[in-house]
């Protein structure tokens, strides 16, 4: 698994916070509420592995797994203000995210399902005279599929763009992404379908 990014940019765990160490949980909670990114990748090393196994059970698939813990602890640092130690230990409150992120990656799961169960009953839904053609009905289920096979990430971006008409702008404010990271899923997932496509087209 990766080392969590910052926001704004990745950093070495080379100060006070050597993966973790055996700082007590309260000084790793302090220096991180205070915003010191080697104290963020401390805490990475430390709950990462956590995190990680509460969203690989949860969701069967260990790459969107990753996806997951990668947006619990990008969440947890821009709302780190949020956090308060005399309600409960920050490993608690990474898992209180955790749960969260994972409820909302299984209802994204359930809305990419509806997605493809309702692009391919539209044109029976349809009065005849009002049908959309056959091959634009296909080529809307093969795009959904081929939707559903990307990363998460690539997945949501892509999503959010086809579906909800968003700009890419608009994207990284509604998920909490840099704009570069938004543009770079963009890219990566519109890649990936690219060659999907031309695949199915090869094999038709």
């Amino acid at each position: 698994m990766s080392a969590v990014q910052a926001p704004d940019r990745v950093t070495d765990a080379a100060s006070a916070w050597p993966r973790g160490g055996d700082h007590p949980d309260d000084e790793l909670a302090a220096g991180f509420v205070a915003g010191d990114e080697n104290c963020l990748e401390a805490v990475y090393h430390r709950w990462g592995a956590l995190v990680y196994t509460l969203a690989c059970r949860s969701l069967g698939d260990a790459r969107e797994a990753e996806d997951v813990t990668q947006t619990v602890f990008l969440a947890a640092w821009r709302g780190r203000s949020g956090f308060a130690p005399q309600r409960g230990a920050l490993g608690a409150w990474l898992v209180g995210i955790t749960r969260r992120k994972i409820a909302d990656a299984l209802s994204a799961r359930t809305r990419r399902a509806e997605l493809v169960a309702a692009a391919g009953t539209r044109l029976a839904l349809e009065p005849a005279g009002r049908q959309e053609q056959p091959e634009a009905v296909l080529d809307r289920v093969v795009l959904t599929g081929e939707l559903c096979k990307l990363p998460h990430a690539q997945r949501r971006v892509l999503t959010l763009a086809f579906y909800d008409d968003l700009t890419q702008a608009q994207i990284a404010e509604l998920t909490g992404w840099p704009l570069g990271t938004v543009k770079s899923h963009a890219r990566r997932g519109l890649l990936r379908l690219a060659r999907c496509l031309e695949a199915d087209a090869v094999r038709g």
